[in-house]
């Protein structure tokens, strides 16, 4: 007789976060099931300067594993300086940190 104690779930490593990575403030709007739709950004550039950042569109999502933490990461396109932008959006599960990766 076979019995089994939990689920037995496997989590893809993804090594270490590559990129330019700053921290933000992030709005975001948590969905009744969890999942996390930034809205607005703040980000400090090299100046000190804040720069808020409204216009976001989120292109794809997925859940990550960066040497053993847990992330959920936002590929988005941003409107920062009249210019479009390519980043990512991590949210940090275990910390509730967010972060960009400017590529």
């Amino acid at each position: 007789m076979a019995f089994r104690l939990g689920e037995i779930i496997e989590k893809k490593e993804h090594g270490i976060l590559r990129g330019v990575q700053r921290e933000i403030a992030c709005e975001c709007w948590f969905t009744s099931k969890g999942r996390t739709i930034p809205k607005i950004i703040k980000v400090m550039d090299e100046e000190g300067f804040l720069h808020t950042i409204h216009e976001i569109q989120v292109l794809a999502t997925e859940e990550k594993t960066y040497s053993g933490i847990q992330t959920v990461e936002h590929l988005c396109r941003i409107s920062f300086g009249g210019r479009m932008e390519l980043v990512k959006l991590v949210f940090t599960k275990e910390s509730c940190t967010w972060s960009i990766v400017i590529a």
